[in-house]
């Protein structure tokens, strides 16, 4: 939220709670490798870095509302490359070892990414209409809004 605050010039609650996530899942990948410092360390750089991933992704136009993807993927890897750097065994080996790891979970992820999707777009479509795509898929899937106070009562059935 700091991050935000003094880039954006706004505190932001949802920033501030995405830097909470983003400390966690940066620490996770060598939880039991680090001393309390390092952890500490760990935490506040993927704190900072979860928005400016959330700014990137926005800027380049990437659909994540939630920032799913800078809480996730970018402090994820953080906090495995973390490993090589802070971690007890740390070093050039060990740094080339989570960088190997780093890359066989992107390669896998993408090929059974590839297949799934393909199978579902053959079997039944990804997309939604554009009209309930814009009417919200709260509405179309549940038949209610998500945020019944920000929609005007004219657009709730």
């Amino acid at each position: 939220m700091y991050t935000s605050w003094i880039f954006s010039k706004k505190p932001d609650l949802s920033m501030g709670l995405n830097g909470i996530l983003a400390g966690l899942v940066g620490i996770t990948a060598g939880a039991d490798l680090m001393g309390l410092h390092s952890a500490l360390l760990i935490g506040v750089i993927a704190g900072v870095l979860v928005y400016f991933a959330v700014v990137f992704f926005d800027r380049i136009r990437v659909d994540d509302p939630v920032g799913t993807i800078s809480v996730h993927l970018v402090c994820g890897i953080w906090g495995t490359l973390a490993v090589g750097f802070f971690g007890s065994k740390a070093g050039l080996g060990q740094l080339i070892i989570q960088i190997i790891g780093i890359v066989s979970y992107d390669v896998a992820c993408a090929v059974a990414a590839f297949v799934f999707f393909g199978i579902i777009k053959a079997v039944m479509g990804l997309r939604v209409s554009e009209e309930e795509e814009v009417e919200g898929l709260d509405q179309g899937e549940h038949g209610m809004p998500a945020y019944g106070e920000f929609v005007s009562t004219s657009s709730v059935r």
